[in-house]
């Protein structure tokens, strides 16, 4: 068993003795969005009802550095991603959720935290990560490994993200809050 890749199916003993197996589970799990992503409906839809917790916890975090963590996590999830492909044997395969996660976070980004952007966020993202209109649907095909199965998610995100500024634009300038 390699002791680099993070995803080989662990032994039934838990490993070679040094954790090993332990630790391929544990990058799985976050792969696979908590198990979520074995669901056998919508694992997608699943994977981004994770990202909403994971998103209200760093969303207490100051702007600049969770940008930076998005960064990070964009990195960290292209890598997740890519060796949960090899271990599942399939390209973008429907367990791997963490990219849901990530195209959830972008399409949160310097958004008002409310219960109604929240709403409007999920549903925006679960529409353009599954209609991928293009680029999206283009860029899917075209890169290969885990930043493909990652990026087209954060531009989903990203489409997602331009019509929640929009809508809370208009929604806090007409009669919502922040109006004198």
């Amino acid at each position: 068993m390699s002791a680099f890749s993070p995803l080989t199916p662990p032994s039934p003993l838990g490993g070679e003795g040094k954790g090993e197996g332990k630790m391929n589970c544990f990058f799985l799990a976050i792969a696979t969005g908590l198990g979520v992503g074995y669901s056998p409906v919508v694992p997608g839809t699943m994977g981004t009802l994770v990202a909403i917790p994971v998103y209200l916890l760093l969303s207490q975090i100051p702007f600049p550095l969770y940008e930076l963590t998005l960064v990070t996590f964009f990195f960290l999830s292209s890598w997740i991603s890519e060796n949960a492909e090899k271990h599942f044997g399939k390209r973008d395969d429907q367990r791997i959720v963490i990219d849901e996660i990530m195209g959830f976070l972008v399409t949160m980004l310097w958004i008002p935290k409310t219960v109604r952007c929240l709403i409007f966020g999920f549903f925006l993202f679960r529409f353009f990560d599954i209609l991928k209109p293009f680029p999206i649907r283009h860029l899917e095909r075209k890169w290969k490994g885990g930043y493909g199965v990652v990026f087209d998610d954060v531009l989903a995100g990203v489409y997602a993200n331009i019509i929640l500024q929009i809508i809370s634009y208009f929604t806090l300038s007409l009669g919502g809050r922040g109006v004198g």
